[in-house]
């Protein structure tokens, strides 16, 4: 669910480490923003990054 349908980023996996060297997992989601496009003419709603969204690459229907 989280993976931007223009440039297909999602989720990152890695380690928090504390202070005591604690290791556990956690997880950095993209920031999705649920918008409405144009798509072949037709509207359409989809998940797009803020990145995406500031570039650009997205045409929004109003």
């Amino acid at each position: 669910m989280a993976k931007c349908a223009v440039c297909g980023k999602g989720v990152h996996v890695g380690m928090k480490v504390s202070h005591s060297h604690i290791r556990t997992k956690k997880v950095w989601a993209p920031n999705l923003q649920r918008v409405k496009t144009i798509v072949d003419g037709k509207p359409v709603r989809m998940y797009v990054c803020t990145r995406c969204l500031k570039a650009g690459k997205v045409n929004r229907a109003l």
